[in-house]
Formats: C-alpha cells, sequence, structure tokens
C-alpha cells in the first residue's frame, strides 16, 4: 500500500507543479490522475494567458461584480509573471509570449463598457489602455475596418499547453514526486496524518491530501463532506494551418464569445467558451454548428483568417463557478485537505496557485495574501 506525505488528486497544471514544488523540499508526494496528464483542459486549453476581466462577464454580470472580481487580477498577474520564467526552470521553451491582449468593439456601447471595465481594472493596478479607431488600427492594422475601438492590455499573452503539461510532470517526477495515471479515486476517508484514499486501484495513505481535480473536484470535495458550487463545462477549441505572421495579440471580441491567437508555428487558434458537444457515453466531440459560428466570428473580426482552412478542432472540459472566484486553501472543516481550483483560466493561475497551496502545505505563509480572492479566505 503506497503511503504519501501528500497526495494530489489531479494531473492538470496546478497538481503537477504542485507536486513538483512540495517534492523539490523533500516532501514524498504522490499524485493520482484519473486519465492523462493535462487531457480535461490543461493540455487542451487554446493557451490563453488571460489578466483582464472577460468581457462577456462584465456585460452579464454588472460593474459590482466586476469589482468583487477585480482583486482576482493582481494574482493572475503574478502567475503570468512566473509563466514568464518557468521555460527556463523547467528546461523547455513554453513558447510564452506577452503581446498583449485586446477587446475589439464595433459599437459605442460596447466601448462603454470597455471603458468602464478599464476603469476597475485600473483600481487593482491592471493597466488597460482604451484605443479609439485609429490608435486600435495603428496597434492591429489586421482587424476588420468594422471595429471603431478596444481595449488593450499590455499584460496578457499565451503559452504553449502541449509542451508546458509534460515539462511539468518530468519535472515533478525528477524532483521525486511518483505519478499514477489511469487511477480513479473513489472514496476518501480518515483526517490529517491518517487519510485513506479509495482508488479504481486499492487504497492510497497520505497525511495530507490536494483536489486538484478540475472539473472534478466538487465530486472530491464532497468525500470529505464538503460542497462547492464548481461544475465541469465542455468547451472546444479550433487550430488552423499556418499562414504568415499576422496577429501578436490576444484577440477578443465584444461583438461575441472569441478568443483568437496565432501560435508559433502559424497556425491561428481559435475559441473563446463556445460548448462542445457531449456523447452518450460521456465523451465530447466537437458541435458543428458552434464550430462555424466561431469560425465565423473570428473571420469578422479578421478577415483574412476567412481564407485559412482549419486543421482540427478538439475538446475540453474545463471548471467553472458562477461568480468567477478562486477556491485555493486549506478546507475549512476538514484539516489537511486542500484545494487549487482556479475556475474558467485555471490555466494562467496555474503556477501561482501551486505555488501557494504548496507553501500552505508546508506550513508556511502563502507568497500571495488570499484575501478578497479566494472563498476560503473570506
Amino acid at each position: 500500500m503506497t503511503r504519501a506525505d501528500v497526495l494530489v488528486i489531479g494531473g492538470g497544471i496546478a497538481g503537477l507543479m504542485t507536486a513538483w514544488y512540495l517534492a523539490r523540499e523533500g516532501t514524498k508526494v504522490t499524485l493520482l490522475e484519473a486519465g492523462e496528464l493535462g487531457a480535461q483542459a490543461s493540455g487542451a486549453n487554446a493557451g490563453s494567458l488571460h489578466l483582464q476581466i472577460q468581457y462577456p462577464e462584465f456585460v452579464k454580470y454588472g460593474e459590482e461584480w466586476a469589482r468583487s472580481y477585480a482583486p482576482t487580477l493582481r494574482f493572475l498577474q503574478a502567475s503570468i509573471g512566473m509563466w514568464t520564467d518557468l521555460g527556463d526552470a523547467l528546461g523547455e521553451d513554453l513558447n510564452v509570449k506577452l503581446g498583449g491582449g485586446i477587446v475589439v468593439a464595433r459599437t459605442s456601447e460596447q466601448m462603454r463598457f470597455i471603458e468602464a471595465k478599464a476603469a476597475i481594472e485600473a483600481s487593482v493596478g491592471i493597466d488597460t489602455s482604451v484605443l479609439d479607431r485609429e490608435s486600435l488600427r495603428r496597434v492591429a492594422p489586421y482587424l476588420s475596418d468594422r471595429a471603431i475601438g478596444g481595449g488593450f492590455c499590455a499584460g496578457e499573452g499565451k503559452a504553449n499547453p502541449l509542451r508546458a503539461t509534460p515539462a511539468m510532470a518530468a519535472a515533478a517526477q525528477k524532483a521525486g514526486a511518483e505519478i499514477h495515471c489511469g487511477v480513479t479515486v473513489r472514496g476518501i476517508t480518515g483526517r490529517v496524518g491518517a487519510f485513506e484514499v479509495h482508488t479504481s486501484q486499492g487504497p492510497y495513505l497520505a497525511d495530507r491530501i490536494v483536489n486538484a481535480a478540475g472539473a472534478n473536484a466538487a465530486k472530491v470535495a464532497a468525500m470529505v463532506n464538503m460542497k462547492i458550487d464548481l461544475g465541469g463545462f465542455p468547451l472546444q477549441v479550433t487550430v488552423t494551418e499556418p499562414v504568415a505572421p499576422l496577429i501578436p495579440h490576444l484577440i477578443y471580441s465584444a461583438a461575441g464569445k472569441l478568443s483568437l491567437k496565432q501560435a508559433a508555428n502559424g497556425g491561428c487558434i481559435i475559441g473563446g467558451g463556445w460548448a462542445a458537444q457531449i456523447r452518450p457515453d460521456g465523451g465530447l466531440s466537437t458541435n458543428p454548428a458552434n464550430f462555424a459560428g466561431n469560425m465565423a466570428m473570428a473571420a469578422g473580426v479578421v478577415p483574412s483568417l476567412g481564407q485559412a482552412r482549419t486543421l482540427r478542432s478538439w475538446t475540453a472540459w474545463v471548471n467553472g463557478t458562477v461568480d468567477w472566484r478562486p477556491i485555493i486553501g486549506e478546507a475549512p472543516q476538514m484539516p489537511g485537505f486542500y484545494l487549487a481550483l482556479f475556475p474558467w483560466v485555471g490555466f494562467s493561475a496555474g503556477p501561482m496557485t501551486a505555488r501557494v497551496i504548496a507553501d500552505t502545505v508546508m506550513g508556511r505563509p502563502p507568497e500571495f495574501d488570499l484575501a478578497g480572492i479566494s472563498v476560503l479566505a473570506d
């Protein structure tokens, strides 16, 4: 029977990096992943490094919600700062580029939302420049003539999830962490210092547990009688054939759901929260209608993309909450059980999420103060 100081549930970025940080300090770590590493979201997302408040949610939930959520942007900013140095630490080029992100507007009403959003972002130290038509044209001449302006956040960018997850797994194992794939957690009993995790491959013993299970995290939390309002959402992403260098930015549209960026090999990665469809067996497949809508949205913002052929689409399970607030820290009613969950933009937040959880597990004050950020710190 395997025994560990810390057992990490979930083989995405947050779980792998937590295991890596802990193992580097001599902690005996075992990580369990139900499927393949990074297969749910960390290795299957579009690779965006998000910093600004997402425009659709700002419009949907309003300024009061945005002010409540805004402190979280500082956490994202710190995490993106970690991304810029992460490749050197892992010995792998992660294709991290911070070219800035632009929310593109077509109407004066959309510009008013962008201006209001930028003011709230500025209140927590995030600089978003409001661009008129001429300024936007100078910054991004490839955009449609229908664009009348936008909001530019210089701190946003992209990384390559297909390189990140394997590099993190290799680093964790090199540091001494044990990683077991194809192991489904079915139940948790015991208490701090004497947890028993019941799995499809038999029991595991651990002093402490980190729940980094992403879209399945609520099911894992329920095993210790903890309810968290987090669910899994099936999304899809598409990549085009390589084209000449065109888009140095992360592009959003205020007219509809869109995230658009160009990868190092020239392929343009198109997403933005369009839903995949769930098959009868529980697996995912691309939703054709949403694929068409997503491509039309991209071509409407960057017209030259209308001539590019798409090569493939893929799906991912992304974890999300209604209020977008992170769930990071030790469970109040279950000492020794920790949650490492950053909804919707967990790829961007992964490095700092892992650093904070590793610090907390080791009994140190976390590197980043979670007050006003994690729901567990309220």
